[in-house]
């Protein structure tokens, strides 16, 4: 019982913060999310929980596909392009980590992912407000 209203709680503090977050803090969030359920997968696959370690590798090919929604060709053709193929490469290497219950691939999608992320985290705040505020004027 104490697990499942943890989860409610989880989810209901998750959505709360989705509907205030800035275009940059969802992003934020999805790395977040996405090393986090590598994590969980690499665990599993060292326990040999197959039920989780679908699990897992499945939400994180889905945060991947979030992130690749979340680029903007119209701003910059080249860099989108890139990341497509970027987070295509890692769907490619989670597929081969879930299919041959091996943790080096998921490892390599940690160190691919890691540098954005921290980037991601360092970009100045006067930035983030301009960028965030151009994002909302355009909805």
């Amino acid at each position: 019982m104490y697990g499942r209203n943890l989860k409610a709680y989880r989810r209901t503090s998750l959505e709360a913060e989705l509907s205030v977050a800035t275009p940059h803090r969802v992003i934020q969030m999805l790395f977040n999310g996405l090393i986090e359920r590598l994590s969980q997968a690499k665990g599993a696959i060292e326990r040999k929980d197959l039920e989780y370690k679908a699990n897992r590798i499945t939400k994180a090919l889905g945060i991947l596909d979030g992130l690749q929604g979340a680029l903007d060709r119209k701003e910059n053709p080249e860099l989108s392009d890139k990341m497509y193929a970027l987070y295509d490469y890692m769907k490619v290497l989670l597929s081969k980590a879930s299919s041959n219950l091996e943790s080096e691939p998921i490892d390599e999608v940690i160190k691919l992912i890691t540098p954005i992320k921290t980037a991601w985290d360092n970009i100045p705040e006067n930035v983030k407000a301009q960028a965030n505020a151009e994002i909302l004027a355009k909805q």
